[in-house]
C-alpha cells in the first residue's frame, strides 16, 4: 500500500535532494517549535535549502501533523 498525503512525496524528496526526509522534517519541526508559521517554514525550506514549493509544503504539513498527534 502506497503512502497517502504528504508522505507520498518522501521518496521523491529523498531522490531529488539526496538527504533522508528526516533531515527536512527535523528542520521543519525545529522551526515550528520556535513559533514559525506553516508558510514561514515553507519559505525557509525553499529559500534557504532549495526545496520546491510542493516538497517544502509536504514536509511542513507532515511535521505539523506529527507535532499535533
Amino acid at each position: 500500500m502506497s503512502e497517502k498525503g504528504p508522505a507520498s512525496y518522501f521518496p521523491s524528496i529523498e531522490k531529488t535532494y539526496g538527504l533522508p526526509v528526516q533531515h527536512w522534517l527535523d528542520i521543519a519541526a525545529d522551526q515550528l517549535a520556535s513559533g514559525s508559521t506553516h508558510m514561514q517554514v515553507v519559505e525557509s525550506l525553499k529559500t534557504e535549502h532549495g526545496l520546491g514549493h510542493g516538497h517544502a509544503n509536504a514536509v511542513v504539513a507532515y511535521a505539523k501533523s506529527k507535532r499535533a498527534g
